[in-house]
């Protein structure tokens, strides 16, 4: 027997993504946006509502998405409460900053897995907006980089579940993607 809803989704996972922007004053900004995901291999798309980080992208056409970790929960989830237009963000909970070598954005050094994107395009819609974006390259820290590549056990990455305003970890590895399913071929 199945039960019945109404009009709710539940999407996932969906990545905790940190998106890192400067102001005109080149003050770096973090907010916290769960509503995202990859389009193909070189591209994003974030759904966003009216934010500092809007503005921001606007004006410099370029942004960070760092991937939130187990470690870094409580900045992560900080940087979805408060408003880069009250207090500056990733100073409030120490976290430090560079510049990308590829992008006009900052680099939030504690998250050890991050995209440089330019906009593509930053789309108003009837809940706020849609932004696209190019990954001009992706830079991890060698902490969680295992045989040339990314390790996700070492990462760590947690994901929203919001069908009860929680976080999860990404954990085991249950098949293999273009193997498992050969025998039925």
């Amino acid at each position: 027997m199945r039960k019945d809803f109404g009009k709710k989704t539940i999407i996932t996972p969906l990545p905790v993504l940190i998106i890192a922007t400067y102001d005109k004053d080149g003050i770096p900004n973090a907010m916290n946006a769960a509503w995202g995901g990859q389009i193909d291999e070189h591209q994003i798309y974030i759904s966003l509502g009216k934010h500092k980080t809007t503005d921001n992208l606007l004006l410099k056409n370029a942004f960070t998405v760092s991937f939130a970790d187990r470690k870094h929960i409580k900045e992560a989830d900080y940087f979805g409460i408060e408003s880069g237009n009250n207090i500056n963000k990733i100073e409030r909970v120490n976290m430090h900053t560079k510049k990308s070598n590829y992008v006009d954005a900052p680099i939030i050094e504690e998250f050890p897995l991050t995209l440089e994107c330019e906009v593509i395009e930053l789309r108003k819609d009837k809940e706020g907006y849609i932004l696209l974006g190019e990954i001009i390259n992706m830079s991890a820290d060698e902490s969680i980089i295992t045989d040339n590549r990314i390790d996700l056990d070492k990462l760590e990455p947690i994901i929203f579940d919001s069908s009860d305003n929680t976080y999860r970890v990404i954990r085991e590895v249950v098949g293999y993607a273009f193997k498992d399913g050969l025998e039925y071929k």
